[in-house]
């Protein structure tokens, strides 16, 4: 049991260190448009260059996985992280950041998708979104730490040594990964027939429903991080202190509520749970977009629906995660690459959307957050147009899907 919670706080860690990588630099957008002369919009490029990184990448990983082991792929991304965030220390131009910070979200998605997999290589389909959950406590740990941590380093010793910590980050988790996680890949693993490539996988109805709908949740997270600065430090006029700290307090729901989905896990199945937080979802994006709309919306009524918002996605991640992943064991790699392709290359494209919009008040936000919040209901609750065009194969591996 000890050695096992090991293992799960390293998968956290090595989850977490893509969200970290994000979060714990937003709130130096300001001073580093200023060092590189240029503008914050130009700046949050680099954050879409990560997310489309952070696709490519687990693509990549995936059928490694697979075919050769676990650990000598995340091996080698962890190094390719620690010298990419070495390389933005001493970054003159946004372009070459932008660069950088797509190899270093190619070397930390090895962490994103060999957690998932050595999770579903581990324990069992019944007690994944346990184990997700858990996991989801040391994701949401950064948004919490590291805006604080990365405004008072950025003030204090300058943004660039923000990329120094992420380094000796990438270094810790190294040694952590050589000497404390097994190497859990099935004997089979590399057997299979056409479900082991990417196209397969995607048409089975265990994984696409899930995977589809669970990118377009995750989108409504990554679109708050992407328009966050710019909407309580441009629109409402924080301090870039007061914006770490407002993050930080946002994020308290979305671990809160990971946590509580857990204790939930025990009387309730992981479908029900999904579909029962997506509505509350839809209900507050929503009342959320109406009140923007009508331009009635002051800061605290704006953090009490951000807040539920970001709270669902503590329900809906693990849930949809275990879900999409229960019917793969053979090629775990692959499936749990192009879960988290999915949902990063709809995190990268949400936050491209941002550039294309004059942000002057919350109302982008509240519009494409309730975009994605009915596309994600819309697809989880029925599958009727996934049939008509069949593009899935039925129920191959006997699931049943009669209360879906």
């Amino acid at each position: 049991m000890k050695k096992q919670n090991y293992i799960i706080i390293i998968l956290g860690l090595l989850s977490a260190i893509g969200p970290f990588s994000i979060d714990m630099y937003l709130p130096a957008f300001p001073a580093i448009a200023r060092n590189l002369h240029t503008s914050v919009s130009s700046v949050s490029l680099s954050l879409s260059s990560f997310f489309i990184g952070i696709s490519l990448g687990q693509l990549i990983y995936g059928p490694l996985l697979d075919k050769i082991n676990r650990k000598m792929p995340l091996c080698a991304g962890i190094a390719l992280y620690f010298f990419a965030s070495l390389g933005c220390l001493w970054v003159t131009s946004v372009n070459v950041l932008i660069g950088l910070r797509f190899l270093q979200a190619l070397g930390g998605s090895a962490g994103l998708v060999t957690s998932r997999t050595i999770v579903r290589d581990l324990f069992s389909v019944s007690d994944s979104a346990k184990i997700f959950s858990r996991l989801m406590l040391l994701i949401g740990i950064s948004p919490i730490l590291a805006p604080l941590f990365g405004s008072y380093v950025s003030a204090v010793w300058g943004w660039q040594y923000i990329f120094l910590t992420l380094s000796v980050l990438a270094l810790s988790l190294l040694i952590a990964v050589y000497f404390f996680i097994p190497e859990t890949k099935p004997q089979d693993a590399v057997r299979g027939g056409g479900s082991g490539k990417y196209l397969g996988i995607l048409k089975e109805q265990q994984f696409y429903k899930y995977a589809i709908s669970s990118s377009f949740s995750a989108s409504c997270f990554y679109v708050y991080l992407a328009n966050s600065p710019l909407v309580f430090m441009k629109v409402y006029g924080m301090s870039a202190p007061h914006y770490g700290a407002v993050f930080a307090l946002l994020a308290a729901g979305l671990i809160g509520a990971s946590q509580l989905n857990g204790f939930l896990l025990r009387k309730f199945q992981s479908l029900m749970i999904l579909k029962r937080a997506n509505l509350f979802r839809l209900a507050t994006a929503l009342v959320f977009f109406l009140l923007s709309l009508s331009g009635f919306l002051p800061l605290y009524a704006l953090l009490i629906l951000i807040f539920i918002i970001l709270s669902c996605q503590g329900f809906t991640g693990p849930n949809a995660t275990a879900l999409c992943l229960a019917s793969f064991r053979t090629n775990a790699g692959r499936a749990s690459a192009l879960l988290g392709a999915m949902q990063m290359l709809a995190g990268a494209l949400s936050s491209m959307l941002v550039n294309l919009l004059n942000i002057r008040s919350a109302l982008p936000l509240a519009t494409i957050m309730l975009c994605f919040s009915i596309m994600s209901f819309a697809i989880l609750q029925t599958d009727l147009i996934f049939r008509k065009f069949n593009l899935f194969k039925e129920n191959r591996f006997g699931l049943p899907f009669r209360n879906n």
